[in-house]
């Protein structure tokens, strides 16, 4: 069965609908070739972070520096026409600093003043959060609210963010003198963690040959905010089957080391198993990843395909894991392999 053949042979899919299918599916291809003009390589990466994108979820990037995990950002808010900000977390930012404060100001009264809002940048499409785990708890939580429930509320004050909005962290996993590691609920309010692994040496090369010459490169906008709030629309009315329902519950359920139909090996390794929101994200992304392959039915390949992202801060090594060499990624792969023999 092949991906267009998928979307035109819905009978029951509304022709708006394929017709969403269809300009997605050309979007997607369109980003991506717009992207691999300024980023070299990481496909994988890019693919994650649109899955992200359409199924309307924040996205943590782990990995070294120098990988143009920022510029890959700032990239794509050029071409989704969104209003782009960057916030990068130090120790001493305050939670003022990210949702903004009260300032006195000179009223039209003459000999009176009065406290003015100034938005933080916080109120922006996509918010680049680099560095995350460089500032405190306090200050990190400060994006809880608006990674969960869209608005930001500062004293008296309550706004709704515009949507679409998007928080899309960075964190660096080798240098972690004087940083702050994420609380789990600030980790689970990211869809996925996409892990940014070194270019090969082609890729390098061409890195080499192409970015260190006087050429800048023009980009063109692909899609707007509201195509895109229209588009996330789309992907939330892909059909899902039951049993791709029922394996999505498996896998996370197999994941908690307290769960009867967990293996043996996930006993032994696992503190803490992943909760319901995983459910949540692999069908959200499932869909997602369906949409931009060309299909508007999710099928299994589709949740394995967003498993790793979705699965691997939600899930808690223990020592004995950590003595043999095993993480988390390890055990996701394991319990992939586990559910594709049964």
């Amino acid at each position: 069965m092949t991906d267009r053949g998928t979307v035109m042979n819905a009978p029951a899919t509304a022709e708006a609908d394929v017709a969403a299918i269809e300009r997605l599916h050309e979007a997607h291809g369109r980003l991506k070739q717009e992207l691999a003009r300024v980023i070299i390589g990481q496909e994988r990466v890019i693919d994650r972070l649109l899955i992200c994108l359409f199924a309307r979820g924040h996205a943590l990037l782990m990995g070294v520096p120098g990988l143009a995990k920022t510029l890959l950002i700032h990239t794509l808010s050029e071409l989704l026409s969104l209003k782009f900000s960057r916030i990068q977390f130090t120790p001493d930012l305050m939670p003022s600093d990210i949702t903004g404060t009260d300032i006195l100001q000179d009223s039209d009264t003459p000999g009176r003043r009065t406290f003015e809002f100034v938005k933080g940048p916080i109120f922006a499409n996509i918010v680049l959060a680099d560095e995350i785990n460089r500032t405190p708890p306090k200050t990190q939580a400060a994006l809880l609210q608006a990674m969960q429930e869209y608005c930001v509320n500062a004293g008296s004050h309550h706004f709704p963010l515009e949507l679409p909005f998007f928080v899309l962290a960075t964190q660096n996993p080798i240098e972690q003198e004087g940083t702050y590691p994420l609380p789990e609920a600030q980790l689970d309010r990211f869809m996925f963690l996409i892990h940014v692994d070194y270019p090969t040496a082609e890729e390098e090369l061409r890195i080499a040959r192409e970015t260190t010459g006087g050429t800048q490169v023009r980009l063109s906008p692909v899609l707007s905010g509201p195509e895109i709030l229209a588009l996330q629309q789309v992907v939330r009315r892909v059909p899902v089957p039951d049993h791709v329902y029922e394996m999505a519950v498996r896998i996370v359920r197999a994941s908690r080391p307290s769960d009867p139909t967990a293996p043996d090996w996930v006993k032994s390794w696992v503190q803490w198993g992943a909760g319901p929101r995983a459910v949540q994200y692999l069908v959200l992304g499932a869909k997602a990843h369906a949409v931009l392959r060309g299909s508007y039915l999710a099928q299994v390949e589709d949740v394995e395909a967003v498993a790793e992202p979705v699965l691997t801060h939600r899930i808690l090594t223990n020592f004995h894991a950590e003595s043999e060499g095993v993480n988390s990624r390890r055990v996701i792969a394991d319990l992939m392999e586990h559910f594709r023999e049964h």
